[in-house]
């Protein structure tokens, strides 16, 4: 038996591969649900309602799944080009501290403020990938370390800031940053529920990340990077120039999550605002097969699960850590079933 490469990886196995990926998930994670007493049918049943059985537990979901829509992106755009950015979770909290930090003291009406803080966090974001990117261009050192150190070194940052200059007199010793103004926040979808209008940013965001990589220039040397680095430089693409920029956008995207996290939700920054958005994202990346449109669905169904696995926790008893389990399950199986979408089994 071996693998023969495929030649066109048929459309109906790309659209199956992520909806096979998220069904052994959920067949592997259903051992453990039972080896705790518990009926797995009748926990994704509490799981489902949870997350999608009410007005509020509704509008949680897609409130958790807006930054998921920008890390998945970050992520998509970089691996797209083969740049492994594991640093969405660092890139993450620094547009949010920026954002923080700006908007407490930035004196501007809140229709030009909010356009400024954006900015801002989607730069501190690229900033921090830059280095990285650069590292790798001119002495090849992997960025998957660095980005992944870059991380630790960023939450510990925002931790020294949000204990000295930044910390909020009137939080009463909760570690937490100054807020933003008020005229600063993004508005509520809906009354009375945390959902914002950072949710329809993120939908317009895919919508842009598509129309970039499938319709310029940028998108095709984008493409060729990914698929065949020398035969890319060869037809006379800048590979440096090239990686630079993917590494832009993407730490932008990411570095925007933190900023519209703290815009709609937070108003501030703390170390636990991010539940891991960063390495989330990543999963979501990979269940949409680095496709920007397909990362809005992943991060709806990522949502679901993290949301949906508080109420589950409740009503069974299984720990709410289920919900990391089945998010890992679904990376490792998103992988198994990238590789039969690229292979097929020959005798």
């Amino acid at each position: 038996m071996r693998l023969e490469r495929r030649a066109h990886a048929p459309l109906h196995l790309v659209l199956l591969a992520p909806l096979a990926a998220i069904c052994a998930a959920l067949l592997l994670a259903a051992g453990l649900i039972a080896a705790a007493g518990v009926n797995p049918l009748g926990a994704y049943g509490e799981m489902l309602r949870g997350a999608l059985g009410s007005r509020l537990s509704i509008t949680e979901m897609l409130t958790r799944a807006t930054p998921l829509i920008f890390t998945g992106l970050a992520a998509a755009v970089a691996f797209r080009a083969k740049l492994w950015n594991i640093g969405g979770e660092g890139q993450f909290f620094a547009g949010a501290l920026i954002t923080a930090w700006i908007g407490h003291t930035l004196a501007a009406p809140g229709w030009l403020g909010v356009p400024v803080l954006l900015l801002a966090g989607m730069a501190a974001g690229a900033l921090l990938l830059a280095g990285p990117a650069y590292l790798r261009l001119r002495f090849g050192v992997d960025e998957v370390v660095t980005t992944l150190l870059l991380n630790f070194i960023v939450v510990l940052f925002v931790g020294l800031m949000i204990e000295g200059p930044l910390r909020d007199p009137l939080a009463f010793g909760w570690p937490q940053s100054v807020p933003v103004d008020s005229s600063f926040r993004l508005p509520d979808l809906i009354p009375r529920t945390r959902l914002h209008v950072g949710l329809l940013i993120g939908v317009a965001a895919a919508g842009l990340v598509w129309l970039v990589l499938a319709r310029t220039v940028f998108g095709a040397e984008t493409r060729a990077a990914g698929l065949n680095a020398r035969a890319a430089a060869f037809a006379g693409i800048s590979l440096p120039r090239t990686l630079m920029g993917v590494a832009l956008l993407s730490g932008a995207l990411a570095g925007l999550a933190g900023s519209v996290e703290v815009l709609g939700v937070t108003a501030g920054v703390t170390t636990t605002m991010s539940p891991g958005f960063g390495y989330a994202g990543i999963v979501v990346a990979m269940l949409a097969a680095l496709h920007p449109a397909g990362v809005v669905a992943a991060a709806i169904f990522v949502a679901t699960v993290f949301v949906g696995a508080d109420a589950m926790s409740r009503a069974t008893g299984v720990p709410s850590f289920i919900a990391d389990v089945i998010v890992a399950l679904c990376l490792l199986t998103m992988i198994v079933a990238l590789l039969f979408t690229t292979y097929r089994v020959r005798r």
